[in-house]
């Protein structure tokens, strides 16, 4: 409903907002000044078109809080902050979703006084979500790459096609910290190791921003610390714990990454939701870190401050609460930033300022994108096309990157004249390949009769491709109980040279699948009957290749001492049926690393390598919590000889630079990737310290005879840690440095002392090493 509505601007041309000689600052304070108290909460809200109780559960509580939403022309009489997930809520032909975008925003552009369209937003983790994008792989395969580049080409190809519809925000990367893998939404983040989440992170936003769509960093923060893994539950973490591991992601995303949106956290952490967090969300996010972007609400999140935190007794204080910690817009849709506020704000209950402030920054954002230049067209790119020979290239080539060989008996790769039986409850399922957060997971599912939209060979398909084959025969479902099928498994694998058992995981959302957001795991065996078919298929005897497509890792114990070979998959997107079956024949050598260690055991004590000495196996426990297969383990078929690591000075000024390096060789007749990894070990400091952590890595492609030396140069910031006084310190004293093959395969330990005077490490402080890849032995053509 208007209210107060002036008389229309009478040379639109003329106004201060449009003179691009003016900043962008005065623009925006320019329209805030002539805009009405409805005209500024208008650009503080999206709205949901098609989102309703009946077509719901994309988000939490959907259903409960789209019911009452006004029609679209009354919502956006006074403008229109965004447009939520218009390609992204049901099946639409991209060329003509392109069109019908173009079409709201002249009505919403029509509609105000001033012409100010909506900014329009998409999910985009795993690429853009929309019926017939391309499918990429989910975070922990970027995580397993670890290649930072290749993530930043990704984000930059989906920046591009949102780009080509009219898209101009990104819900995306998720930067959460694995703590428990348990929790649903593993599949969403990159890595249990906070330097890995935050390079990875930042190469994902300078990728997306890149392309001028706005990344948007989530969910800050603390989300992934919940108890027993519960999505929401609240989180268990102390100062100490939520800046070092929660913090770093976020900080290195916006300083690295030039991230200019952020997305709270449903977290509450010592009893403060994050939603109405101001110390988070203003005091360090803006007045530590400078961040001058928007902060958007994870959908509901503020009228969750009243229905499910209880902060608040009304949807006006829940919008009064959210303003001042620092919430600019309330997404998905128009709720407590609607009629509850402008109430609240009449009433005196809420500041008028808070409004202002807000939305003065959403306006300064669509400056920058060029929503309220005089001249702005919403017309889309004459050529759109989502699922594009390069996406679908930079899909494999991810999926390929991020395949881990766990184990290998030297059955892989499968020898050309082996017959194969394949089994499994995802051999032949083109949905194992995808995360919750890829539009056929995520609401494809709803409307079957649309196809999935792009093409997603299964693993099957592409074996068969390749090999002589049998089956595909599932044995049994993902999670069901039964095993009527098991008898048909069997009996094909007895007829079989190998048996490839294909079992994991599938994605949806509130436990309507085995991972995802609200999929939350009560422990960490696998699935339904999936365990107990491959025991079968082992009884018979045929070697056993065990391949796992899975958001989460699980606990394989003495059923992976007893398979042949074991390859773990994070949902490896649309070509990684194509990625798993070139590992398997040989065509592509493995170099995957885990972002994630695998558990031996199931039970409810998983645990990261990122622990103090006291988290690790110790004698005042029988509980042993040593992973199965540890973070950054990785096999390949052949391995590269790393030569001796030479000394260099032992001192590390507390302000300086250290270096060292290894050498790498390929003494193979095929390429071999591997990845150098870098620990810090601080044996004494005035706190706990983890027992390890990465502060470098290299991923390195070397072809048959190349030599490399890798050289790493670290700052002393590296090694800060939050001291006994709360403040982050740089500490004299002794560390090593372990280059390593994973967490747990040390090459070599290199000692160093950092000399000089406790330091204090600032805002301003080094976030990442520095690695430099030298060619020996004029390799220059053989290495990568």
């Amino acid at each position: 409903m208007s209210v107060d509505r002036p008389d229309a601007a009478t040379d639109p041309n003329g106004a201060p907002w449009h003179d691009r000689g003016l900043s962008v600052a005065e623009r925006a304070a320019a329209l805030v000044a002539e805009m009405t108290l409805a005209e500024k909460t208008s650009q503080l809200v999206g709205i949901w078109v098609g989102a309703d109780a009946a077509g719901g559960d994309v988000a939490p509580h959907q259903g409960d809080l789209t019911q009452n939403v006004p029609p679209f022309a009354e919502v956006v009489e006074d403008g229109l902050g965004q447009l939520t997930r218009p390609f992204g809520t049901q099946p639409v032909d991209p060329r003509l979703g392109a069109r019908s975008l173009a079409r709201a925003q002249r009505q919403v552009m029509a509609a105000n006084r001033f012409g100010i369209p909506a900014q329009v937003h998409e999910e985009c983790l795993a690429g853009f979500a929309a019926w017939g994008a391309t499918a990429y792989p989910v975070p922990p395969a970027w995580g397993a790459s670890f290649d930072p580049e290749l993530v930043r080409e990704m984000a930059a190809e989906i920046g591009a096609t949102m780009r080509s519809v009219g898209v101009h925000q990104g819900l995306a990367p998720v930067l959460d910290v694995v703590r428990d893998y348990r929790w649903g939404r593993v599949e969403e983040a990159i890595a249990e190791d906070p330097y890995l989440v935050g390079t990875l992170g930042a190469a994902y936003v300078d990728g997306l921003e890149s392309t001028g769509v706005v990344a948007t960093l989530k969910h800050f923060a603390g989300y992934s610390g919940s108890r027993a893994g519960r999505n929401h539950a609240p989180v268990a973490a102390g100062p100490r714990e939520f800046a070092e591991v929660f913090l770093l992601p976020f900080e290195m995303a916006l300083r690295l990454g030039g991230a200019r949106s952020v997305m709270n956290s449903y977290a509450e952490v010592d009893g403060v939701p994050a939603a109405g967090d101001r110390r988070l969300l203003t005091d360090l996010l803006r007045g530590t870190w400078g961040f001058d972007g928007v902060v958007v609400a994870d959908y509901f999140a503020v009228t969750f401050l009243r229905t499910l935190h209880r902060v608040a007794g009304t949807d006006g204080a829940a919008a009064g609460r959210a303003l001042w910690a620092g919430i600019d817009v309330e997404l998905p849709t128009v709720s407590a930033y609607g009629e509850p506020l402008v109430s609240a704000v009449r009433s005196g209950e809420v500041d008028e300022a808070l409004v202002d402030r807000a939305v003065q920054r959403v306006l300064e954002q669509k400056i920058a994108l060029g929503l309220i230049d005089a001249d702005y067209d919403p017309a889309p790119a004459d050529e759109v096309d989502l699922d594009s020979d390069r996406g679908r290239e930079l899909a494999l080539r991810l999926a390929r990157e991020s395949v881990v060989l766990l184990a290998n008996d030297e059955t892989l790769p499968l020898a050309p004249g082996c017959r194969l039986a394949v089994i499994g409850p995802l051999a032949d399922d083109p949905y194992a390949m995808l995360g919750c957060y890829s539009f056929p997971s995520h609401v494809g599912v709803k409307h079957p009769d649309s196809g999935l939209g792009i093409d997603i060979p299964t693993v099957y398909g592409e074996l068969a491709a390749r090999r002589e084959v049998t089956g595909p025969v599932a044995g049994c479902t993902v999670s069901d109980r039964g095993r009527e099928g098991f008898a048909a498994a069997v009996d094909l694998a007895r007829e079989a040279d190998v048996a490839v058992v294909v079992l994991g995981d599938r994605a949806a959302m509130f436990g309507r699948g085995t991972s995802g957001e609200g999929s939350d795991a009560a422990d960490l065996r696998l699935p339904g009957e999936q365990e107990a078919l491959a025991e079968a298929v082992l009884a018979t005897g045929t070697p056993v290749v065990l391949v796992l497509l899975t958001g989460r890792p699980y606990a394989l114990g003495a059923l992976a001492d007893r398979c042949a070979a074991v390859v773990q998959a994070f949902f490896p997107g649309q070509r990684g049926g194509q990625a798993v079956a070139e590992v398997l024949t040989g065509e592509v050598n493995p170099s995957g690393h885990l972002p994630l260690a695998v558990p031996r055991d199931p039970g409810g004590q998983p645990g990261t390598y990122l622990t103090p000495p006291l988290g690790l196996r110790s004698g005042v426990s029988g509980l042993d919590p040593t992973p199965l297969y540890p973070f950054g383990h990785g096999l390949s078929y052949g391995s590269l000889r790393w030569h001796p690591v030479a000394e260099a000075g032992a001192d590390w000024p507390v302000d300086g630079t250290t270096s060292i390096a290894v050498t790498l060789e390929n003494s193979h007749d095929r390429r071999i990737d591997d990845v150098v990894q870098v620990y810090l070990h601080d044996p004494v400091a005035q706190v706990t310290r983890p027992d390890q952590r990465l502060v470098a890595y290299q991923r390195v492609s070397l072809e048959p005879g190349a030599r490399v030396r890798v050289e790493f140069a670290l700052h002393a910031d590296l090694t800060s840690f939050i001291g006994l006084d709360g403040e982050r310190i740089v500490e004299p004293g002794d560390v090593e440095l372990r280059i390593a093959r994973s967490s747990a395969d040390h090459h070599a330990v290199v000692r160093r002392t950092l000399v000089g005077a406790e330091r204090a490490a600032g805002v301003d402080r080094e976030l990442v090493a520095r690695a430099t890849l030298h060619p020996l032995d004029g390799a220059g053509d053989g290495v990568s």
